[in-house]
């Protein structure tokens, strides 16, 4: 049984917590070899992911430690350069589970493919025609991808939303379609290609565009947690916390950024597993802005006890099922670590780093200040660009931070310094 609640996962060298996350989940020797390969994508597999390549680019594969989701202690991998990510996130989750740990919900995998009809000579006749035709259309849709209807998925509904643009009145047609365990770009496109003509015909308009919408506020993930006040600082930590949530659901300048910080989590998650990132960041603003303002994705409000509750709602249009998912050995790894047996499980898990990641920030803006946190993260990475050696990395790190002056210049007055003792 795996338990993601390990002390000090930070401080220990890198073969030492290889050994623990393979002895926690499983790994073949050959899956450790690939750990250690740094990055297991090889420049033919790379070209036959994509165009014009000429090399490939790592960023450092971590595993955030200490996550508990509906009582199952997980670890969760997380991809990327940014130094304070996966330890706000793995200290915030430590403190989550505390409480009753982090609670996470999904609705169905429902993506939503848009048909845009145009030119209608009478659109409240194009309408009644085409909600008289619905079994119709989602028949035929279906028959496009009998494999996703086997498995329970495929086109369930229809809605019809007349809009009024610059370009004139337009009939947008939205197929609802259950696309199981895949992220569904695929199987929705098709099915909006397919459909097109026909409701062309039925409306008398011409159709143009057939594409799925980044915007899957019918496939959204939840999580929630309390988090004890004595674990913030007291109960006025937790004021502090939510006068801070309450600036970035006012203000659109703050929330841009408070948005932001929430996706370091996610998509860190799911660059680890080779996830459409860029979808989801669409997705995400889009939601944030559903009510017509752009607002905090997340809600953080005090109980009774005066303890601090969070929530997070997002679209998490991932998938388990086609894809560089299936393609990148490392994102299969990822799968693996995580134990995840289905899209809507790794959409949960996204979605937890997402809201430890932003109580992270807002712990570190309400009391020390961003700024300190985040240089001592970067003081590593000063350490390292001066040339420090593994012998003299922990030390240097000391006595830049010690220094308090995180810049450059005094890393590598430090490193040379080390350098000239050891010599």
């Amino acid at each position: 049984m795996v338990s993601s609640r390990i002390s000090g996962f930070y401080k220990m060298p890198v073969d030492e917590r290889v050994k623990i996350v393979t002895e926690q989940v499983g790994l073949t020797s050959d899956e450790v070899k690939l750990l250690k390969a740094g990055g297991g994508l090889s420049l033919d597999q790379a070209d036959h992911m994509t165009e014009n390549v000429i090399s490939t680019i790592n960023y450092p594969f971590s595993v955030a430690v200490n996550f508990m989701l509906n009582g199952r202690d997980l670890l969760i991998p997380m991809a990327g350069e940014e130094p304070s990510v996966v330890a706000a996130a793995s200290n915030m989750a430590r403190i989550m589970r505390n409480g009753p740990g982090i609670k996470v919900t999904s609705s169905p995998p429902i993506m939503i493919g848009q048909i845009q009809l145009t030119d209608i000579p009478d659109m409240k006749k194009a309408i009644d025609t085409l909600h008289e035709k619905k079994q119709k259309i989602l028949d035929m849709a279906n028959e496009v991808d009998p494999v996703l209807v086997k498995f329970g998925g495929g086109a369930k509904d229809m809605e019809l939303r007349p809009l009024e643009t610059a370009a004139g009145p337009m009939l947008i047609c939205h197929l609802l379609v259950d696309c199981r365990d895949a992220m569904g770009a695929n199987a929705v496109n098709t099915m909006a290609e397919t459909l097109a003509p026909m409701l062309a015909e039925l409306t008398g308009g011409k159709s143009l565009l057939r594409i799925i919408s980044n915007l899957a506020d019918k496939r959204t993930c939840k999580a929630e947690a309390i988090v004890k006040k004595e674990d913030l600082g007291g109960e006025e930590k937790v004021d502090r916390i939510v006068k801070a949530w309450a600036f970035a659901d006012a203000d659109p300048y703050r929330a841009s950024t408070h948005n932001k910080g929430i996706m370091n989590g996610t998509v860190a998650v799911a660059l680890a597993f080779a996830q459409d990132h860029r979808a989801l960041e669409a997705g995400a603003h889009s939601y944030a802005a559903r009510t017509g303002r752009y607002r905090s994705l997340s809600k953080w409000s005090k109980n009774e006890a005066g303890d601090l509750v969070g929530e997070l709602e997002m679209p998490m249009a991932v998938g388990l099922v086609g894809g560089a998912t299936r393609s990148h050995p490392m994102a299969q790894l990822a799968v693996k670590i995580l134990g995840c047996t289905k899209a809507q499980e790794l959409g949960e898990a996204m979605t937890a780093v997402g809201l430890a990641q932003n109580l992270g920030a807002l712990r570190a803006l309400t009391q020390e200040g961003i700024q300190q946190g985040h240089m001592r993260l970067h003081a590593r990475n000063l350490i390292v660009m001066a040339g420090a050696s593994p012998e003299i990395m922990e030390e240097a790190l000391k006595q830049l931070i010690d220094s308090g002056q995180i810049r450059f210049p005094k890393a590598q007055e430090i490193v040379a310094k080390l350098k000239g003792q050891k010599a």
